[in-house]
């Protein structure tokens, strides 16, 4: 099953993360077949929200809601089942100052 991991966490703590690091971690996990993508994200100030409301677009500088930790990046993954795509996402580095919020994906069928 594919799980969409989602790295939060407090942009100031960017400077305690090695990016080496968590790039030797999703090298492990392509060499197992288990990471199918993933990406870093630009910091939060370079984020554009869109809204379609009343048949018009609104476009607003930056996230959605104001909040504690920011939303850093992603991993695709394809685990077996829940338990394994936790063991994933406690191994991902920013675990350890933040939090990975694991949302299995919704196959679309038209």
């Amino acid at each position: 099953m594919k799980y969409l991991c989602l790295v939060y966490y407090n942009e100031t703590h960017q400077v305690e993360l090695d990016d080496a690091h968590c790039m030797h971690y999703a090298g492990g996990l392509v060499e197992r077949g288990l990471m199918l993508a993933g990406n870093a994200l630009q910091p939060v100030a370079t984020a554009t929200t869109v809204r379609l409301r009343d048949g018009q677009v609104q476009v607003t500088d930056g996230p959605f809601a104001e909040t504690r930790e920011q939303l850093a990046g992603f991993y695709l993954i394809d685990a077996q089942h829940l338990d394994q795509a936790i063991e994933i996402a406690a191994g991902i580095p920013p675990a350890r100052v933040g939090s990975i919020e694991i949302r299995p994906i919704r196959d679309l069928h038209p």
